[in-house]
């Protein structure tokens, strides 16, 4: 055990995270010349595309290092505030992490919140400067606010180049002579982390573990202690590029354990695995459900799709756990599902990853978050969906979910976010500089504010220096009123929204203007309105395709021209009777980016 050394990246998107764990895998020589390639550990084409990592992976290596042979295990960490939880995860099933930044760029915000979680699992962080050949590059700058926040000497911060490969052997170095070896006692009763799990399409789902205390053997009847469910181990092993079995393993080996579990829902992210006899009386703390913040619709544009649709989405939900969904119906759209995503990053890569793994077409409604509705009978109605609101002549009031923010911030870029909290409906709770140019501010927000454009906007205006964090407190009553959207007096009930009374009207405009612009033109008028109940907020009109079919008279009386022209009216009128608008896939998604 004490030639073992288990450790993270943890760094804000990117600043060369998966360019860094390339180098130190060739370094280590655990990869040959002809697996490499660019970002290894990322394996979908998503995650290289976007430079981002969506899923965390884990990898061993081996590293011979003054005439001994260490065993170091890299657990992965993604680099969004959407997978903040795994993020938590992988960091306690370490002792050690490489804290990544950039040096033309500088400490970002995802960098701060992941690092304060490291601390707070009394990690030893090695600080790395990475990209300091880029001529952008302002080492010593960047270097005077690493010591500031972690307060380590100038000596212990790592300057690197991961693309040249600069500076990795002080990297390998740095991770043996600084992080310390795993403690816990291999006689000890089973004590195992899970901080990540996959699907395979054989095996079922492969859970990855991180042994705390106690010993695994291969066929050893074990429980999941938070789902309460037992097992064979009919595989355990360690991770390499491939899946390498192993017999035994003892406390602080990081690996994997097949056991044919057919359903994700009972393998939870940080739960603890034990044996079923001799069994650990204590599970691993720090684990909680992954709760969905954002709600949405999700249906297939062709309803035949529909079963088609679910086992698509079951089968993404076998290699993402925290996909919540369940089945609904929609006038405009037929049925489809109500799913459940961490955030907006999260909702848009399901959409993507049903698109190219599962070749669906789907349409996904605007997102939004739990309501509770009180009739005027005293009736509590959980509300996920704006068509699930009581009639107005029985609804009594509305209560929305609220969350204390906290946002840190450099202090030039504090009123900017003030302005955004504010007319987001924020209340300042509270603000307090951390060092004399970086700020934390304590907002207490509705929810539902910040499902629909909030991050993009705070990363913008702070350009991406702005770290957010949030938590429920519980539910407030709301000014809310259901915005209608009417095409041909017909209400989409797709785009209809909960919303606050006071923005009702600019939302409705802007609806209206952007849905003119994306539905293709029909051969007669179409009526884009917004509505509050019977009242109409907003209108816009897509003109009819005109066809001229005065063309063929030339000269003659003008009643020739005008019974030709009457006679098109009618078709129209007739046409538009019975016409139906289709909304372009286009539409719902612009509605989303309104900004």
């Amino acid at each position: 055990m004490k030639n073992t050394r288990n450790f993270c990246i943890i760094a804000h998107i990117d600043h060369g995270k998966s360019t860094l764990a390339d180098r130190l895998l060739q370094s280590t020589n655990t990869i040959s010349e002809r697996d490499q390639k660019e970002q290894v550990l990322d394996s979908m084409d998503l995650e290289r595309e976007r430079g981002i990592t969506i899923k965390s992976h884990a990898i061993q290596m081996e590293y011979h290092f003054e005439g001994q042979d260490y065993v170091l295990n890299l657990i992965d960490t993604p680099g969004h505030v959407d997978f903040s939880y795994e993020v938590s995860r992988s960091i306690a099933a370490c002792e050690g992490a490489l804290l990544i930044v950039d040096a033309s760029q500088g400490i970002q915000a995802q960098t701060i919140s992941n690092m304060y979680l490291a601390m707070n699992h009394d990690l030893e962080i090695i600080p790395v400067l990475n990209k300091i050949d880029m001529e952008s590059a302002m080492p010593d700058e960047v270097e005077d606010h690493i010591i500031e926040l972690i307060g380590c000497k100038r000596e212990d911060v790592l300057r690197v180049s991961a693309k040249t490969g600069f500076g990795v052997d002080a990297v390998l170095e740095a991770i043996i002579r600084r992080i310390p070896a795993p403690k816990g006692d291999p006689n000890a009763p089973l004590q195992a982390l899970i901080f990540d799990s996959v699907f395979n399409s054989f095996r079922g789902i492969i859970a990855y573990f991180r042994i705390m205390n106690g010993t695994l053997s291969k066929g050893d009847h074990v429980k999941f202690v938070a789902t309460e469910k037992e097992y064979h181990a009919d595989e355990i092993g360690v991770l390499r590029l491939k899946q390498i079995p192993k017999q035994t393993m003892a406390a602080g080996d990081v690996g994997y354990i097949i056991s044919g579990i057919k359903s994700s829902k009972e393998v939870k992210v940080g739960d603890t695995i034990t044996h079923v006899q001799n069994a650990s009386t204590i599970a691993i703390d720090g684990f909680e459900n992954v709760k969905p913040m954002v709600f949405a619709g999700i249906y297939p544009v062709d309803a035949d799709d529909y079963e088609e649709l679910r086992s698509s989405i079951e089968k993404l939900q076998l290699n993402d756990a925290s996909l919540v969904f369940e089945p609904e119906s929609s006038a405009a759209l037929g049925f489809g599902f109500r799913c459940g995503f961490l955030g907006l990053l999260h909702m848009e890569i399901v959409q993507e990853r049903l698109d190219r793994e599962f070749d669906m077409d789907v349409i996904t409604t605007v997102p939004n978050v739990q309501f509770k509705a009180y009739t005027t009978s005293g009736e509590m109605i959980e509300v996920h969906n704006p068509s699930g609101l009581p009639d107005q002549t029985k609804l009594d009031f509305i209560e929305e979910p609220y969350i204390i923010s906290q946002i840190i911030t450099k202090s030039e870029y504090l009123g900017n976010i003030m302005t955004l909290c504010i007319e987001k409906r924020g209340v300042l709770k509270n603000q307090v500089y951390l060092t004399s140019d970086r700020v934390e501010v304590t907002f207490e927000m509705p929810l539902s504010e910040i499902v629909f454009d909030f991050y993009d906007k705070l990363k913008s205006i702070s350009r991406g220096y702005a770290s957010f964090d949030y938590h429920i407190e519980g539910y407030q009553r709301a000014n809310l009123v259901k915005l209608d959207i009417l095409l041909n007096s017909e209400a989409v009930d797709a785009l209809s929204t909960l919303i606050h009374r006071d923005n009702a009207y600019s939302f409705g405009r802007r609806m209206c203007e952007k849905l003119r612009e994306l539905i293709p033109r029909q051969q007669f008028d179409i009526a884009i309105q917004a509505s509050i109940g019977s009242k109409i907020i907003a209108r816009e009109t897509v003109k009819a395709l005109r066809k001229d079919v005065t063309a063929k008279c030339y000269g003659g009386d003008i009643s020739r021209k005008r019974k030709l022209l009457e006679k098109q009216k009618k078709g129209k009128k007739r046409m538009r009777q019975v016409g139906n608008v289709e909304i372009p896939q286009t539409a719902f998604l612009a509605v989303l980016k309104l900004d």
